[in-house]
């Protein structure tokens, strides 16, 4: 191809879309001559991996301003679709639905706040961190107040909350990896560990973008293909997002039709931790109005707080297109999260309606046990039916599934070919690997630029600030690899946590680092680290049955800590000495949007 790399990108990945597309037609004539579906679920994985692999290998660098933001040459639409391809983690992918299947409308909160979040990205801090011309979050945070000890405390921030999340996102390339390798989870959070590593080592930044681009273009086509093709199959019309409203009164009407038996403690004893009835669960999340926006407003204000959400905007040209590049990103966000509600809608509809074929509902329990997919799930501990009452009959409250299970299974319960569940297999460990790689990365970078380089070692060559830089890429991902075998939280709990301990300590240094120029060094340090301190107190306060107050729970412990976090900035700020003339000076040059970035030639 002519030109350079950058201006063939529309080119490149179109063959790469053709190819993979190509990749599925193949598995499909594989299946119809008799591949077995474990064979198709590993070449359909290692075929993904490899992909990602080959191009963060080829992407591979020496060079600082590559490696931590590669190059400042993204384009708006690539980054766009890398930056969702970041921010669509396995808990987005995988989980959610599952959260919207058992919690019911409580949970599109969570929807609601993490796309919110990016109005407050693109209105607050992106397009100003970018003209800060920072490789790091806590490379603004440092230099924005000053002083070794607030880039060290933002640092502590950015790895609590990262390690949170990427703990899930391991957890959630090991769910796909033992299922689709026939493989121990515990064996299999490692297997999808390496598979992180090999896109992100060589490369850094720039290997990551151009395989999440990659990751993406899989993610997507593998969760919108089986919306579609499911909502034909079963008559919900081809584009089902239109008709939510009426499968959600049918699903009503089954309930009432079905009844709903209450199980005992002695039932619910027998049932495999993890795993919830297949009716709505009515939970805290969706008890109240409030309980319903302080979610949304957590999960936004912990959106414009997380590190690695940040560090993709450093990546692009200019202040101009970093903004763009936040509306590229909603709109690729949009494509999977409109469709999210619908998979969990057709999920429930396939397993309860008994005018569809796939209904289990009213069956012999001996039946249901003998169904193929059934047994593959059950064998994953992610599936359990019991005949609790003892007539023979799977009743409503007799089937029970692990949330997990619910996109990952869907296709196979909805009778599509084994090929589709293998695609979307491949789909979530994209959807992991993706964001993994950028969290991993957002803690290596931090502690290699602004820990070691920084402050320990200001005069390390670029060659050894990078050889840091990957081994603490290894070290972090075999500390969330060991930590997510152990199962501590689930996918969606430890996410949602990871944005609780962002916003406790970063959203609001961030905030009026931007925006006020009153604040200084010493209201910083209180607020990262009385913000941090208090939310992570009141967690496990509650945690051990503490009565929460103001209705905040432990999945909105953030509202409380950043409250901490303001009060303490402001205060501090304002009992101590203003910043000098030239901060004062930089962050009103932070505002205009033309010129050259701050920082400069300074890294």
């Amino acid at each position: 191809m002519k030109g350079n790399f950058i201006d063939n990108l529309p080119k490149v990945y179109g063959i790469y879309t053709g190819g993979f597309l190509g990749f599925i037609i193949l598995m499909a004539i594989g299946e119809q001559m008799g591949m077995t579906s474990k064979a198709i679920g590993i070449c359909f994985v290692a075929f993904t991996v490899a992909i990602y692999a080959i191009i963060g290998y080829l992407s591979r660098t020496a060079q600082a301003d590559a490696y931590y933001v590669a190059g400042r040459q993204v384009p708006t639409v690539f980054n766009g679709m890398a930056t969702a391809a970041d921010w669509m983690s396995g808990a987005s992918f995988v989980a959610m639905a599952g959260g919207i299947y058992f919690k019911g409308y409580g949970y599109m909160a969570l929807l609601v706040g993490w796309t919110g979040g990016y109005v407050l990205v693109a209105s607050l801090l992106a397009p100003y961190l970018r003209k800060f011309g920072c490789y790091t979050v806590p490379d603004f945070i440092g230099t924005r107040y000053g002083g070794n000890l607030t880039r060290f405390l933002a640092v502590v921030v950015l790895t609590v909350a990262s390690f949170t999340y990427v703990t899930a996102q391991i957890n959630a390339t090991g769910t796909i990896a033992s299922v689709a390798l026939d493989i121990p989870f515990q064996y299999a959070v490692y297997v999808g560990l390496v598979s992180i590593l090999l896109c992100s080592m060589l490369g850094g930044m720039r290997g990551v973008t151009w395989t999440q681009v990659a990751q993406y273009i899989v993610l997507i086509i593998a969760y919108l293909l089986p919306v579609f093709w499911i909502s034909n199959k079963i008559g919900a019309g081809f584009f089902p997002h239109f008709m939510l409203a009426d499968e959600v009164a049918r699903i009503g009407e089954l309930e009432q039709q079905f009844g709903f038996i209450k199980n005992s403690a002695a039932d619910l004893a027998n049932v495999p931790k993890g795993l919830a009835g297949i009716t709505k669960a009515h939970s805290a999340v969706n008890a109240s109005p409030w309980a319903f926006i302080s979610l949304a407003l957590a999960m936004m204000m912990g959106t414009a707080s997380l590190p690695h959400v940040m560090m993709r905007y450093f990546t692009t040209p200019s202040v101009k297109a970093a903004r763009k590049s936040v509306g590229w990103s909603l709109f690729f966000i949009f494509l999977l999260y409109s469709s999210a509600p619908m998979l969990a809608t057709l999920s429930k509809l396939s397993l309860m309606d008994p005018n569809l074929s796939t209904g289990i509902i009213g069956k012999s329990i001996a039946d249901v046990q003998a169904i193929d997919w059934y047994q593959n799930w059950n064998a994953a501990n992610l599936m359990f039916v019991s005949d609790f009452n003892g007539n023979g009959t799977l009743e409503l409250n007799e089937f029970f599934m692990g949330g997990k299970a619910v996109v990952l299974a869907t296709p196979e319960i909805a009778g599509l070919p084994y090929v589709i569940s293998g695609l979307v297999a491949a789909g979530g460990m994209a959807a992991a690997m993706s964001t993994a790689d950028g969290l991993i990365l957002a803690i290596a970078n931090a502690i290699s630029h602004d820990v070691y380089y920084k402050i320990i070692d200001p005069k390390a060559e670029t060659a050894k600030r990078l050889v840091v830089a990957r081994v603490l890429l290894v070290v972090i991902g075999f500390a969330g690899a060991t930590i997510a075998a152990m199962e501590i939280q689930g996918i969606l709990g430890s996410v949602i946590w990871a944005f609780d301990f962002a916003m406790s300590g970063l959203f609001f240094p961030l905030v009026l680092g931007v925006w006020w120029k009153r604040a200084n060094k010493e209201g910083a340090i209180a607020g990262m680290a009385l913000g941090l301190a208090s939310g992570m107190g009141y967690l496990i306060w509650v945690r051990n049955g503490g009565s929460g107050f103001l209705g905040i729970t432990q999945l909105t412990f953030g509202i409380f800590g950043s409250a901490v976090s303001l009060v303490a900035m402001v205060v501090v700020s304002l009992m101590t000495q203003e910043p000098d003339k030239a901060t004062q000076k930089m962050v009103d040059d932070v505002r205009v949007p033309s010129g050259k970035s701050i920082l400069g030639k300074q890294h």
